[in-house]
């Protein structure tokens, strides 16, 4: 089950049933399945008590996936600042929407197994994150 919920902001406009069935093909091609996987939009101040509180690590950062996975079930908590993500679109001249999006399925590739803080993991991360939203384009608006 894929759940969306919101700290002290408002949810964004995102369909979440299309986004729901987007990250269980996503998950798929990876051969794993979807479990419990909460999405939980906040604000830069809340993901900042959340770096602090559970990371020890004292900066902003557009996500923060909490990795419960078992076996080749997804399980995990993915914090998402919608003020960082604002504000990444922005600086890379791109659209609100696309780095939303791009961002909700980062967390998901991290549940899948691929990192991006290592040597050449970054790129590997833009790579799978680019399949993962040519895949979304393929995914109908649901009714």
């Amino acid at each position: 089950m894929i759940t969306f919920q919101t700290e002290g902001i408002d949810m964004p406009s995102i369909d979440q049933q299309r986004v729901a069935a987007w990250i269980r093909a996503v998950a798929a091609s990876y051969g794993k399945r979807v479990g419990e996987i909460a999405y939980i939009f906040c604000s830069d101040e809340r993901i900042l008590e959340v770096n602090r509180q559970y990371l020890q690590h004292d900066y902003y950062t557009d996500i923060i996936t909490f990795d419960y996975c078992r076996g080749n079930r997804l399980d995990g908590d993915l914090v998402i600042s919608l003020d960082t993500v604002r504000s990444n679109a922005r600086q890379l001249g791109t659209d609100y929407d696309t780095e939303l999006h791009r961002v909700i399925v980062h967390g998901v590739l991290h549940l899948c197994g691929i990192n991006d803080k290592g040597p050449g993991e970054r790129e590997l991360m833009e790579a799978a994150e680019n399949r993962a939203l040519a895949l979304r384009a393929q995914i109908p608006a649901q009714p």
